[in-house]
């Protein structure tokens, strides 16, 4: 409260805190963030939420706001237990596909136990304990591995917990995302952190409501689309490079020239248009010479941009989604691309009794889908793939590609983005020839 009176108030910050009350602060709140649109002053009052058993699908949207900070419960670390999914609301009106949408998790779920065990008995045949390796270290360590592959099996009902850190602002955006959701569970959920978020802050988010404007939005964006479901397509690549900066070492030499600089913009482009490629190519490597590896790029490499198209499965899909520094827009997740077929899985001998569960969940996601359509992708799992629109600057490529490119990365996210910075290698090789990747 400080920190927002203090654009009006001429006092040090704390005169200013011993002469506010919790009416002041209302009273405050009421005229200033309310009453004039100054949203920004929601910004220094922060919420910290535990939010517990919601679907991974939830989840998604809960988390798809920028300016916020998350951690969840991992589906890498940890064991799900059985029946541990949402039963969306919706099926109460429809008992028969109620019963399918159980059946069907329990199925999955059961797969998932049994490929866990099955994993660890293979692991331990072909990956040995170390000497001065503890009993118990050594089995968590196979079971890490276990359930890095079995969590392919999940459905994206399973429940999750996530731990939110966001400014007053920003949930009220999310919030409001929240109501203006077409899912039961999300709109919910908005309705709950809207109670708690009123408790902590009662003035800031006293508003947040569902949003027409992103209700009639999506509405629209549906019927714009109207296609029709197509089939299981085979692909040869994961990643598409569709758009990238033609001149973009010329634009990432003239920002970086331009910071301490006194010229125009127009004089030093000029200028840089001039040098040959080896000079412009000095000017991007001096510039990298000194990044450590756990430095990130000076903002000028923000000046150029590259966009994607991925196909990747829904499991990776929850990690690419936590850079949040890029613009993604994922298709909605369906059953329809396939899905992958983990190795450990294939190498345990399992190949049969997974695709028999993919199997029944394919079935059941169709069944559920033809009579409600914004239930049945409760029923995809993670070893289901999924499309997504991605544009991100060179600065975030950096820093995504390093990260999720490392031997510490889950393959399903390691391989696309490993072939996603091969593309980007063959277009400009200049400006990531330094790119240090982690070992």
């Amino acid at each position: 409260m400080a920190f927002a009176m203090t654009s009006r108030r001429p006092e040090p910050f704390d005169e200013i805190a011993e002469q506010i009350g919790q009416d002041k602060a209302a009273d405050f709140h009421e005229r200033w963030v309310l009453g004039y649109g100054h949203a920004s002053v929601a910004e220094h009052a922060v919420l910290h939420l535990a939010v517990e058993n919601i679907s991974r699908l939830a989840c998604d949207t809960l988390e798809d706001n920028r300016l916020a900070s998350y951690t969840e419960k991992s589906s890498r670390y940890q064991v799900f237990e059985s029946g541990a999914y949402h039963v969306p609301r919706e099926l109460e009106a429809h008992p028969e596909l109620a019963l399918l949408f159980r059946r069907t998790c329990d199925r999955l779920f059961g797969t998932y136990q049994r490929c866990i065990d099955s994993c660890m008995a293979h692991l331990c045949n072909v990956d040995p304990q170390g000497e001065r390796e503890r009993d118990s270290a050594y089995r968590l360590r196979l079971r890490r591995m276990a359930t890095d592959s079995c969590r392919s099996v999940l459905p994206a009902a399973t429940f999750t917990n996530v731990g939110v850190t966001a400014n007053a602002r920003v949930m009220e955006h999310a919030i409001s995302k929240l109501l203006s959701s077409d899912v039961i569970e999300e709109r919910d959920l908005g309705h709950e952190l809207l109670q708690q978020g009123r408790a902590i802050t009662p003035t800031l988010i006293k508003y947040a409501s569902k949003n027409e404007y992103l209700m009639g939005t999506a509405l629209t964006q549906r019927g714009l689309s109207n296609d029709s479901v197509p089939g299981d397509s085979p692909r040869d690549s994961q990643v598409r490079l569709i758009h990238w900066d033609v001149n973009a070492e010329e634009k990432l030499a003239t920002a970086l020239v331009y910071r301490y600089s006194t010229l125009s913009h127009s004089d030093i482009a000029g200028m840089v248009r001039g040098m040959g490629l080896e000079e412009r190519g000095r000017v991007i490597a001096d510039c990298l010479s000194r990044m450590g590896d756990h430095d990130a790029p000076v903002r000028e490499f923000e000046m150029v941009d590259y966009t994607f198209e991925f196909v990747m499965d829904y499991g990776a899909y929850r990690e690419f989604k936590r850079h949040r520094m890029q613009t993604y827009i994922p298709q909605p997740l369906t059953v329809h691309l396939g899905y992958a077929r983990p190795k450990l899985l294939v190498d345990a001998g399992l190949a049969n009794e997974f695709g028999e569960a993919m199997g029944e969940a394919d079935a059941a996601y169709r069944q559920v889908c033809a009579e409600l359509p914004h239930v049945a992708p409760y029923l995809a799992t993670h070893a289901h793939y999924r499309r997504v629109l991605a544009r991100m600057n060179l600065r975030e490529c950096y820093h995504l590609f390093k990260l999720r490119t490392s031997p510490q990365a889950h393959e399903s996210i390691r391989h696309p983005m490993l072939e996603a910075l091969g593309e980007v290698e063959k277009v400009h090789p200049v400006l990531f020839e330094q790119i240090r990747r982690r070992k």
